[in-house]
């Protein structure tokens, strides 16, 4: 625990009395903005909206803090912190009425959520509406900051440290625990600020919690701690200056948890007087505005002065206000841009050169990590089970540690959203994160951060933030798995706008698409079959191919025909094109065989985004497509991608669009008969394609 004691305290000179000044202007600036809001609440109440209204001294103390170099990761209500780095009353104002020149989103996100990537100022990363979500990516910047350092990566004379500002109520979410823990396992450079009012909603702190995030944080072991009023400017930048030395220097994580009177609405959607009644008369007691002014009367700082500072800070939020309400909104036309950073990757190097050998899946993928790992030293590897003890469950990071150092391939506890998350700030900070999740099964509890933070990053920010993040997935079922180690989770991921989703089938394309998706500039998953892997499942042997090049790359959103028709089928219209992925190429493969030369099998490869040039193309050629997954079929991709083939290519079909894959249950059965019952197989595949040619 660290304490603030008086030798740690400014002294009073003109000095400090210039920055409590300083402050002082900036929450009158708050407070008249709040009082404008609600004054014009027929315009600023069209969207919703909360302000730092009893919170101001404690923010403005945090914004003072933070150096150009720093990065933060505030809050919905830390409008003051803002302020304190330097924006101005009109700049958030233009997010307020989400104009066209909201300096972070374009009109795109709600009050109080920055994306900020300026000269002279701190970066404010992209992140959702922070009700502890934030903390992971935060964590993030923070690990990245740490590894970056340790590889003398950063440029920057200064140390950086990260800022993550959370309501106290949040603190309560399970990712915050994830980030807590994280910071303190690895002692990263970050200040948790926890700005507690003793409310949620309508819920009060005794409702929500058995202890504030003070006590809390005891039990994080390495993550240091202090107590602040909030209320008190004075208390509060004594505070933080020690906060933010202590992790500058010893780069090691703290939280510093400051009490705040909460004196204005909870947002505008909840406002204060529909339920709060007497608990308003208290805490206007603890108005930090009323302590400052206090302090500076003491300090021979006279009424007239006061007054001064006053008019300016008000006559200057009615002006700000004035010039952002007349300022042009957003060009609609412009309302799809940025749902992914561009992307330049382009087809490069051999897929089958002379002399080299035949690789397996799960080899191809290995050595594609460890040729980005050699390449790039701002790449790092890590999640459950990777480091070099075991290489990963199916071995697909053996030797990756020991050879490029457990600093950069490491263990994570078993943490799905940190996984996930943390790659968010790694990318705001300059890292290039691969990671792994053990299994499909298990993604479940990073999707939060996968939706929340990854997908929406770039087009919120309007292709400030895209997050450059490859997440490998081994997914699918065969030979006893079971309902936990077996899912298909394609279709959910598609359901994500602003992540792309690649599957491969066989090793050269999954050295191909494990380096495109590296280089992509926005968020990838890709999907590895665990019964491709090593080419063991009866009929995958295909699966095991020669390997590409150290240069090998696959541009994503290229299918691939892997089989042919002949064209006396195609002549006779007896062909048909199945369309599919993963293990449904060889499913599709094997049951071909009954219909020699007249099956075209395309390998979609990347399913966002999705080849449809090449889908059509097939469907217009043959008239008959089925649409082969192993997931269950019922509200799957494969249905809704059939669905799409029949909208757009109905002239050209001679036949309804088939679709196959597993039965419509909840999970896959132990049992490997019963697995067998449930799932497609080249047989089953095989029935549906003759009644789909013979029709």
């Amino acid at each position: 625990m660290i304490t603030v004691s008086s030798t740690d305290k400014i002294s009073i000179n003109k000095e400090f009395l210039d920055i409590c000044l300083k402050a002082y202007r900036l929450m009158c600036t708050a407070r008249r903005m709040a009082e404008l809001y609600d004054e014009k609440k027929e315009i600023c109440g069209k969207y919703v909206h909360s302000t730092s209204r009893g919170h101001e001294a404690i923010q403005i103390a945090a914004g003072f803090q933070l150096k150009p170099n720093d990065f933060a990761s505030p809050y919905y209500r830390d409008e003051s912190i803002l302020l304190g780095i330097g924006l101005q009353p009109y700049e958030l104002m233009l997010q307020l009425m989400a104009k066209r020149d909201d300096p972070f989103s374009g009109g795109r996100s709600y009050y109080g959520h920055p994306s900020l990537r300026r000269e002279g100022f701190p970066t404010i990363p992209h992140q959702s509406s922070a009700t502890g979500m934030q903390a992971i990516p935060a964590t993030g910047m923070a690990h990245g900051i740490s590894y970056l350092e340790s590889q003398g990566l950063l440029k920057s004379p200064d140390k950086p440290i990260v800022l993550c500002s959370l309501g106290d109520g949040s603190v309560t979410e399970g990712e915050v625990a994830e980030a807590f823990q994280m910071a303190a396992l690895k002692k990263l450079p970050i200040v948790y600020l926890v700005q507690d009012n003793g409310w949620g909603i309508s819920a009060t702190g005794s409702e929500m919690r058995t202890m504030d995030a003070y006590e809390y944080a005891s039990g994080f072991k390495g993550l240091e701690r202090m107590r602040v009023d909030g209320s008190d400017f004075i208390d509060s930048f004594h505070g933080l200056m020690r906060a933010f030395q202590y992790s500058r220097s010893e780069r090691s994580p703290i939280l510093v948890h400051a009490t705040c009177p909460l004196l204005g609405h909870h947002t505008s959607g909840v406002r204060k007087e529909w339920y709060r009644g007497e608990d308003l008369a208290k805490q206007s007691v603890s108005d930090p505005i009323v302590k400052i002014e206090k302090y500076l009367r003491q300090n021979e700082i006279t009424e007239k002065e006061l007054d001064s500072i006053r008019h300016d800070a008000e006559q200057k939020v009615l002006n700000d206000f004035n010039k952002a309400y007349q300022s042009p909104d957003p060009d609609v036309n412009d309302f799809d841009s940025h749902e992914f950073a561009p992307s330049e990757i382009v087809e490069a190097g051999e897929r089958n050169p002379q002399s080299a050998e035949k690789v397996t899946m799960v080899d191809a993928a290995l050595h594609a990590v460890d040729e980005i790992l050699t390449k790039h030293p701002e790449a790092l590897f890590y999640g459950q089970d990777v480091g070099g003890r075991l290489g990963g469950v199916f071995r697909e990071a053996a030797t990756l540690a020991q050879k490029h150092g457990e600093h950069r391939v490491f263990n994570t506890p078993i943490q799905e959203a940190y996984i996930i998350g943390s790659t968010a700030g790694m990318s705001a900070v300059g890292a290039k994160p691969i990671v792994e999740i053990q299994f499909a099964d298990y993604i479940w509890p990073g999707i939060n951060q996968l939706v929340e933070e990854l997908s929406k990053s770039c087009y919120l920010s309007k292709g400030k933030f895209p997050i450059q993040a490859l997440i490998r997935v081994p997914i699918g079922a065969y030979g006893g798995g079971g309902p936990y180690h077996s899912g298909s989770i394609e279709s959910t991921l598609l359901t994500i706008r602003g992540i792309k989703v690649v599957y491969p089938s066989n090793a050269a394309d999954m050295k191909g698409l494990i380096k495109s998706s590296f280089y992509d500039p926005n968020p990838v998953v890709i999907l590895e079959h665990k019964g491709l892997y090593w080419s063991k499942v009866p009929g995958t042997l295909e699966a095991k191919t020669i390997e590409p090049d150290k240069d090998y790359i696959i541009p994503l959103g290229q299918a691939n025909i892997v089989q042919q028709a002949n064209e006396e089928s195609l002549d006779d219209g007896l062909s048909a094109v199945i369309i599919t992925y993963g293990m449904g190429v060889y499913w599709a493969k094997e049951a071909s065989k009954n219909f020699e030369g007249k099956i075209e099998i395309l390998d979609l490869r990347t399913l966002n985004p999705l080849d449809w040039k090449s889908v059509t193309a097939s469907v217009e050629k043959h008239g008959r497509a089925l649409v082969l997954t192993e997931e269950p079929l019922l509200n799957s991709f494969a249905e809704s991608l059939a669905g799409r083939i029949s909208k757009e290519c109905f002239q050209h079909l001679d036949a309804p669009v088939w679709t196959f894959g597993a039965e419509n249950l909840p999970a896959i059965p132990l049992n490997v008969d019963l697995e067998k019952m449930m799932l497609p197989s080249a047989d089953k595949v095989s029935e549906q394609l003759e009644k789909l040619l013979a029709y």
